[in-house]
């Protein structure tokens, strides 16, 4: 089995692992169960709504009828969930394939036996094509414990490092908001602050499905499986932790956006004020100057344009001295 996908596939990936990590492809059709004796383990990697596939589900894989139905979900969060058969995981990772967003995050659901893992899929997820890559190079993880663990450190790096890009995108917004030249928009923060939103809401359920995975009881994973699931949830909540701080960062930066509009345009506002109560009287005056009636004072001087001049001129003056004085201006 190549590493490329076939459309429409039931089976995306197939193999039985052996205790030294060496693999052997399963084929299409399966046979029932398709289980591996330990020491080994078999990993059975479905694709979502295929027709065959959840035939093999229900009839044939001998799983519970609520794991299959888990697997089937539609819509799902990050959950983990034991019981007496197994376990149930569903895990997300960012969307890194080409044209999508990062935030429109991919869901793998898996059910998880001592020696057997049965995924579902229902978009490509590079976290899985990386274990089939290592599969198929015979470099698979030895125990199904270690499967979960190579599968939570991958996908928690991968949204470890698009949150820090994102943390470095606010960085440059937050420097352009303090620029006076920038003409930053609200629209800007808007979509990196939704994005954020968008990311934690599944990366907090995330955090306590691997919670629940470190402090499961069972013999699934060996203690230092475990020490390492721990390590793959510290690395949750610092994601977690940056993702609350750069929300409220990036809620910061929009409402200093805010006020530098505001205070722009209260400043505008006071310039018009200004320059409305200066000219008001002056206005007023040559109003009053101008209409044409008889017994116009001077207006049979020479001089008394220049002098009604120099008046508007003192009171013009006297009115922003005024201003200046009240500290208006």
């Amino acid at each position: 089995m190549n590493s490329t996908e076939q459309p429409n596939a039931p089976l995306l990936a197939g193999f039985k692992v052996g205790s030294s990590g060496e693999t052997a492809p399963l084929d299409w059709p399966l046979p029932d169960a398709a289980r591996t004796e330990k020491p080994g383990y078999s990993w059975i990697h479905l694709l979502h709504g295929a027709e065959e596939g959840v035939v093999w589900l229900r009839e044939r894989s001998g799983l519970p009828d609520f794991a299959v139905e888990a697997l089937l979900e539609n819509e799902t969060h990050p959950r983990c969930a034991k019981f007496d058969n197994g376990m149930l995981v569903i895990l997300r990772g960012v969307n890194l394939n080409p044209g999508a967003d990062p935030e429109d995050m991919v869901s793998i659901r898996m059910w998880v036996e001592k020696n057997r893992i049965v995924s579902v899929r229902m978009r490509k997820l590079l976290a899985i094509a990386d274990m089939r890559v290592a599969m198929e190079g015979h470099k698979a993880p030895t125990t199904v414990g270690a499967f979960l663990v190579a599968l939570c450190e991958s996908l928690s790096n991968r949204i470890e490092t698009v949150v820090m890009q994102l943390a470095d995108q606010l960085d440059e917004l937050e420097e352009q908001s303090l620029d006076e030249e920038s003409n930053l928009s609200r629209s800007a923060i808007s979509e990196l602050r939704r994005t954020l939103i968008v990311i934690r809401r599944y990366v907090a359920p995330q955090r306590e499905a691997l919670s629940r995975l470190a402090s499961s009881d069972d013999d699934i994973l060996t203690t230092k499986e475990r020490i390492h699931v721990r390590e793959t949830l510290d690395t949750a909540v610092r994601i977690v932790d940056e993702l609350d701080a750069s929300r409220e960062r990036a809620t910061v930066i929009s409402e200093q956006l805010m006020d530098k509009r505001a205070e722009t345009m209260n400043r505008n506002m006071m310039v018009l004020s200004v320059v409305a109560a200066v000219f008001l009287p002056l206005g007023f005056l040559t109003g009053l100057l101008g209409i044409n009636v008889a017994g116009m004072p001077g207006s049979e001087d020479p001089a008394a344009f220049w002098i009604v001049c120099g008046l508007l001129t003192l009171l013009g003056g006297g009115a922003v001295a005024f201003f200046r004085l009240k500290r208006w201006i």
